[in-house]
């Protein structure tokens, strides 16, 4: 299915996945012929599996011929993967390998999940109102390198007991990546980096730190810290409007962004991106995805909220087809709809999965 309209044409490989992520799905889709029929934009859509469900139906957690779908398109969209049918950690297929393979395929070495709080969310938040008030910050995540695919990485049993092994690594291209692309985002916004490690424990923070500074010469508008993930974990809570850009490594990244969901009320509101390097022809390689998990005990009841994953489309708006005023109409209609008082379940609302579309389209 697709819109039709005399404007830009895309193609968008869509992963619904597993658990509810095929309900908030449609509604982001429905959204986005929404906003291209008004704008006059072709956006075609290619539903494929991934996770879960494609292990159901291939055997394969992820596919080559989806891989190269993805490749070809012009960006990608996922829901969400993993549910407990799948969760035996002794088998060797698992729905969370589609999801790393994917970014791994594609060159995926940053996730940028941005965190706004919501003036009339702020009561949602189990912070204080005036400890969240005036957030908005976004996570720089490197997402293909450290623990998450160090080598060696597996398990053995000796003398005294079971013994197991992950391998951290990081190498300097991979930092000075992300961290260029964490300072050219702070550019466009307040002008603030912090860079989170641990360099006083880890060599490979050590690195961090030392690639960091070395990228931050580049960019003497910027205004660099630098923080003990230890420290920002407080931090987070203590003052989260007092950061704009936190660049960080892949683990430290992904613990950080789930701390950080609580701030805008529910982690179902919170959307992200996952970006590879700008190829020759200037097209860069993008994921987009809420960054909730499946929820399986909720899927198909029709309460999921969808926020996140409309939102997600936005980011694929702005970022992969330099849409920012389609992007934006959307950032601002789901903010109409929730400071109107259209919620789901998260948020302390009644409304539907769909309803929430519904008002967000009405609200464009």
């Amino acid at each position: 299915m697709g819109t039709t309209g005399s404007g830009l044409e895309k193609r968008i490989v869509v992963f619904g996945g597993d658990g509810v992520g095929p309900d908030v799905m449609h509604e982001a889709l429905r959204v986005l012929e929404a906003v291209g029929s008004s704008a006059g934009h072709t956006f075609t859509f290619d539903q494929r599996q991934l996770g879960g469900c494609a292990i159901d139906a291939y055997g394969t957690a992820l596919r080559s011929e989806d891989i190269e779908a993805a490749w070809e398109a012009d960006a990608v969209l996922l829901g969400a993967v993993g549910g407990p049918q799948w969760d035996d950690p002794n088998v060797k297929v698992r729905p969370e390998q589609g999801l790393l393979g994917i970014r791994k395929a594609l060159g995926l070495f940053a996730n940028l999940r941005p965190v706004v709080a919501n003036e009339a969310l702020l009561d949602a938040s189990p912070l204080k109102a005036d400890r969240v008030r005036g957030t908005d910050l976004l996570v720089v995540r490197e997402l293909t390198g450290g623990l998450y695919f160090g080598r060696p990485s597996r398990r053995w049993r000796e003398r005294r007991g079971r013994a197991a092994v992950d391998t951290l690594v990081y190498r300097e291209h991979e930092v000075r990546r992300v961290a260029e692309l964490a300072f050219q985002l702070a550019q466009q916004r307040k002008q603030h980096v912090t860079s989170v490690d641990k360099s006083n424990v880890l060599s490979s923070s050590r690195l961090w730190r030392e690639i960091v500074n070395e990228v931050a010469e580049g960019y003497p508008d910027i205004r660099l810290e630098h923080m003990l993930v230890d420290a920002m974990t407080m931090k987070l809570i203590q003052q989260p409007s007092g950061y704009d850009v936190i660049v960080t490594e892949n683990m430290f990244g992904d613990i950080l962004t789930d701390e950080a969901s609580v701030l805008g009320g529910s982690i179902g509101l919170l959307p992200s991106a996952s970006l590879g390097t700008v190829a020759t022809n200037g097209r860069r390689p993008g994921l987009y995805e809420p960054i909730h998990g499946s929820a399986p005990d909720i899927a198909g009841q029709g309460i999921a909220n969808p926020a996140g994953m409309i939102l997600s489309a936005a980011l694929m708006l702005r970022l992969s087809f330099g849409m920012g005023r389609e992007a934006a109409e959307i950032e601002q209609a789901v903010e109409r709809v929730v400071t109107e008082g259209t919620r789901t379940r998260d948020l302390g609302g009644d409304a539907t999965t769909s309803s929430f579309g519904d008002a967000v389209i009405a609200a464009l």
